[in-house]
């Protein structure tokens, strides 16, 4: 049976859309609360890669903790990404959300409906 993970945080109302599609679909499906069980440094990577993004592209700016660390005119380049990783996974609250990620390789983040939607017929597999 596949598996798909999603990482939420239980204040977001994005997350609680995505759960509810997910519900709506009959999909099954583990719901990770990723600031009280922050990611590794390894998952945080196999997630960028199964996104095929890079740590700037997932981080929330817009956040208390980003704008203090000035992340926003951090550098965007390899040079910089371990520190990029690093805030992260200091601050979990960085990362954007909901992300979903499936057995089968599939990854997203699922800001919109569309982007719920995409990911759907990785997670019915999951039943």
């Amino acid at each position: 049976m596949a598996s798909v993970e999603i990482w939420v945080n239980p204040e977001c109302s994005k997350c609680h859309a995505a759960t509810e599609m997910l519900d709506e679909a009959g999909a099954s499906y583990t719901v990770r609360r990723y600031l009280d069980e922050p990611p590794t440094r390894a998952e945080l990577e196999t997630v960028l890669a199964r996104l095929e993004l890079q740590p700037w592209h997932i981080a929330r700016l817009g956040e208390p903790a980003a704008v203090a660390l000035g992340m926003d005119s951090w550098p965007r380049d390899e040079d910089n990404r371990s520190r990029w990783i690093d805030a992260l996974l200091q601050e979990p609250v960085l990362i954007q959300r909901p992300i979903i990620t499936t057995d089968d390789g599939g990854a997203a983040v699922v800001r919109t409906p569309e982007a719920i939607r995409a990911i759907l017929p990785s997670a019915r597999s999951a039943e």
